[in-house]
């Protein structure tokens, strides 16, 4: 399985190398338009994933679980799932 952003390098690259329309290019590589036009709206978390892998650096042997709750006592009001996702 690729990952959606490896296809919008692949359909990039073949747009401009091979001057392609990027009809063509997605289904040359099997690739919905729809994901590669796609642009995320949601801010990025720097500041999460600092704080997280800051974290993880001074406590190697901890898990997400463990992590998440020396978050929470930090004030962090994020999620389980959201501290799973970015765990690095």
């Amino acid at each position: 399985m690729v990952r959606p952003a490896a296809k919008r390098e692949a359909v990039a690259h073949l747009r401009e190398h091979f001057q392609m329309s990027e009809r063509r290019a997605c289904t040359v590589l099997a690739a919905d338009r729809k994901t590669i036009r796609y642009t995320s709206r949601r801010p990025p978390e720097t500041e999460l994933r600092e704080k997280l892998r800051d974290l993880a650096n001074q406590r190697r042997r901890f898990g997400y679980r463990r992590l998440f709750i020396l978050l929470r006592r930090e004030g962090e009001p994020s999620g389980i799932n959201r501290i799973y996702r970015h765990n690095p």
